[in-house]
């Protein structure tokens, strides 16, 4: 029986989204709730003296005036054409630095607010941080139950119970659209995580970063690199999704589609049918937790982790 050719599209696209997915969405199960939680605890204290600012800003001004006596002697031997490795290690590293930088000027900032309404700013900056711990509580939570719905329901044949399916079908008992805003919940969680996870991990080659993306400091070139990934993972997310919530959406056109479809294919229905999507998220997961366990809550600028106890 032959499949019409968009379906066929749609069947190679999850291949390759459903790459990125496991990779993003595996990471960014972890990262998403733990970074926040981790924002959390490496938050400044208090506010800091004018003097103790005065010293720290000039230290940062002598530190960005000697980052621009390099570049601007990086700048001369590329004019002069002796571009060699010892250079390009030195550029690496003076980019590095004006990151440092970047981030302890901001944390400095943070932490001597100015002007008329510099306690109005310092009580949206607590407030921030205590909205980061409330969702960063909510998001361990869910992270703990899509892990869980996973291992129960999708790689254990037969599945232990229906668990999120059986949620979400007396959620619609209970009101027609609970059972509706539950299931799009975990699957927008889902997508969070992709893009928790892609602009943790970013794409990396051979231990560089491409296109890496930054709060109020992405390329455009980077952000939309970033957004056609995040899109090619997207389709993924929904046959995930069809996949994991089986039960709730039987008898629909996405079940037909990525439930029956999909997973028939010749060639391609080794991968779904030995649940290698599936083992590779929870692994990446796993190995994402135990990572920030052990290093990831210390990882931050210089001058932030100096701010924190405070």
């Amino acid at each position: 029986m032959r499949v019409s050719f968009p379906e066929y599209i749609i069947a190679l696209t999850t291949i390759f989204g459903s790459i990125l997915f496991v990779i993003f969405g595996g990471v960014g199960m972890a990262c998403l709730p733990m970074s926040l939680i981790a924002t959390f605890l490496r938050r400044p204290k208090t506010t800091i003296s004018r003097a103790q600012y005065i010293k720290e800003a000039t230290h940062i001004l002598k530190r960005g005036k000697d980052i621009k006596e390099v570049l601007l002697g990086l700048q001369r031997e590329e004019r002069a054409g002796s571009k060699g490795r010892k250079w390009k290690k030195n550029v690496l590293k003076m980019q590095k630095e004006l990151i440092y930088l970047e981030e302890d000027d901001e944390a400095l900032t943070e932490v001597f607010p100015q002007g008329e309404k510099a306690d109005t700013s310092w009580a949206l900056t607590v407030i921030s941080y205590l909205t980061c711990l409330f969702f960063g509580i909510v998001g361990i939570v869910i992270s703990v139950v899509w892990l869980v719905h996973i291992i129960i329901f999708m790689l254990v044949t037969p599945p232990i119970k229906p668990f999120l399916n059986d949620f979400f079908i007396r959620l619609d008992k209970a009101w027609g659209l609970l059972g509706t805003v539950g299931f799009g919940v975990f699957c927008l969680y889902l997508l969070l995580a992709v893009i928790s996870g892609e602009v943790h991990l970013g794409l990396n080659f051979l231990f560089i970063q491409l296109h890496p993306m930054k709060w109020n400091g992405t390329l455009m070139n980077s952000f939309l690199f970033n957004v056609g990934l995040i899109l090619a993972c997207s389709i993924s997310v929904i046959q995930f999704c069809a996949k994991a919530f089986s039960l709730y959406v039987d008898a629909t056109a996405v079940q037909q589609i990525f439930g029956g479809t999909l997973q028939t294919l010749r060639g391609l229905k080794y991968l779904f049918r030995y649940n290698v999507f599936q083992i590779m998220f929870i692994i990446l997961a796993f190995l994402t937790i135990l990572y920030y366990m052990c290093c990831g809550w210390r990882k931050k600028g210089r001058a932030r982790n100096k701010f924190v106890n405070i």
